[in-house]
């Protein structure tokens, strides 16, 4: 008895040369739909699924495959295949199927009926049943795999392929009731959803981890940036991360000219300026010694001129929205310089990740990402001493640095650059103490800005010795009253947000 292939694919490239190896092979071909009317006009032979089961297709198309007959030709196993040809029913050996492109159609502005037309029913039972029966039955799910040697199908192969086809199934679930979650609202009241799910496709294997006992993989969770390599060696683990930090930072300054520099994930000289130039030269003025081996992020387009005051230096990234064709030929000086450019704009890239998960040994944590705009409008002046402009731009400058650190949190800033920053420390007041000491001298007339509030009035204290002008926090302390107290009593200036930033 020859052996015998059920295909029905809704992407039809390559099915032609595909079919004529089966059947050379000794395949005998059952189709359906569009793929018959196919393979007839190429001259290829097949049986229709039509004159197996008995019934035409149904309701428009929607019913064609979903028949006893078809079904128990695909799963029975070897003993209960002799039955099945008693009944005249003939088992098959091999499934090919792909889905309708459901994927085209989401966070699209197609209508609810396109998408529902666009979920596969027939398609995903084929490939799941195939797949269960992967011991007599070898599935194909994607064109890929057209070139399989069908000579020598052995265990080993048809496990491989059932897993992938699992796999093609599960990611298909998943897009339609991720796509139908934000379409239907099925948030909880506390808006987050009753379960959550991402799935993860392997881009890559990396070179290791965060360390080289460490293996690491890059995947592809559903939407990632558009970026591109113009120099050096594809990214590390610990580049992705600190690459990251650095675009976190610049896209919260996307329409000025802003320089990040990065390192371990910890910034160590942010600025804006007139120029981009001038943003730069501000940043790496802040702590020119931990830029060494650094990674940094502009917002804007990298000229020549730039590029020669980053090439002087040893960096490890540079990432940028574009850069001049000189700017680039200057950094391809160094060889193993990686220079990114971010297709995607840095307006966008604020709406990605807009969630967070953790895994810890309690469960997957979940929260929405720290995305709360800043206001000076809601901001309240708590001290008698009142801000002025460029102090308020100094404020809401820091604090959206102070964001990006871990808690304890404190960043000084002046002229739109931090001055010093610290982040990660086990009590607020030792925050403002090292922050304060990276700024040396350079505290006059500076503004501070801490990601939580003070719990004390050691932290003032401490500001107003350095000459500190004026501060911003969330406010929130059982102790806000004695807190203000000591910055009028210094003659500080003081606003609260009713925003907290705490990053862990």
């Amino acid at each position: 008895m020859k052996k015998r292939a059920y295909i029905s694919v809704f992407d039809k490239t390559g099915i032609v040369e595909f079919t004529k190896k089966l059947i050379k092979s000794g395949f005998e071909i059952v189709s359906t739909g569009g793929t018959y009317d196919l393979l007839a006009q190429n001259g290829i032979k097949a049986i229709e699924s039509a004159d197996i089961t008995g019934f035409r297709e149904l309701i428009n198309g929607k019913v064609k495959s979903l028949h006893p007959k078809i079904f128990a030709g695909i799963l029975a196993n070897k003993e209960e295949r002799e039955g099945l040809i008693k009944e005249e029913i003939q088992p098959f050996d091999l499934v090919c199927v792909n889905l309708y492109p459901f994927e085209n159609y989401r966070g699209k502005d197609a209508d609810i009926e396109t998408l529902i037309k666009n979920i596969d029913i027939g398609g995903v039972a084929l490939l799941r049943a195939g797949a269960k029966n992967y011991e007599n039955v070898t599935v194909i799910s994607g064109a890929e795999d057209y070139d399989i040697d069908l000579e020598n199908i052995d265990i080993k192969t048809r496990e491989k392929l059932a897993v992938k086809a699992f796999r093609v199934t599960s990611k298909y679930d998943y897009m339609i009731s991720d796509e139908l979650s934000k379409r239907f609202s099925t948030k909880e009241e506390n808006g987050m959803e009753e379960s959550e799910e991402f799935y993860l496709e392997k881009i890559k294997d990396l070179r290791y981890g965060e360390n080289p006992h460490q293996i690491a993989a890059l995947y592809n969770y559903d939407k990632v940036v558009d970026y591109e390599f113009l120099n050096g060696k594809e990214f590390s683990y610990n580049n992705i991360i600190d690459a990251t930090a650095a675009l976190n930072i610049a896209a919260e300054f996307y329409d000025v000219n802003a320089a990040v520099i990065i390192k371990h994930t910890n910034p160590c000289g942010v600025a804006l300026g007139k120029t981009l130039k001038e943003a730069w030269e501000k940043a790496l003025d802040c702590d020119p010694l931990s830029a060494f081996g650094g990674i940094v992020a502009f917002s804007g387009k990298i000229d020549l001129e730039i590029a020669k005051m980053l090439s002087a230096m040893f960096l490890e990234v540079v990432i940028a929205p574009d850069f001049t064709t000189d700017a680039v030929e200057e950094l391809k000086r160094k060889k193993n310089l990686r220079v990114v450019k971010l297709n995607t704009p840095l307006a966008e890239y604020l709406k990605f990740t807009q969630k967070e998960v953790r895994l810890t040994p309690f469960g997957a944590l979940v929260q929405e990402k720290d995305s709360k705009e800043l206001d000076p409008e809601t901001f309240k002046t708590v001290s008698k001493e009142k801000p002025t402009q460029e102090m308020i731009e100094d404020m809401v400058f820091a604090y959206k640095v102070a964001k990006h650190l871990k808690s304890n949190a404190i960043v000084i800033a002046k002229d739109l650059r931090t001055l010093g920053l610290c982040g990660g420390q086990t009590s607020r007041v030792g925050a403002v103490e090292i922050a304060l000491k990276r700024v040396c001298d350079s505290a006059k007339g500076a503004v501070l800005a801490s990601d939580g509030f003070f719990p004390a009035i050691d932290n003032i204290e401490v500001a107003a010795q350095e000459r500190i002008a004026g501060i911003i926090q969330p406010g929130g302390s059982i102790k806000d009253s004695e807190v203000i107290k000591a910055v009028d009593k210094f003659g500080l200036v003081m606003v609260t947000t009713g925003i907290r930033h705490f990053r862990h």
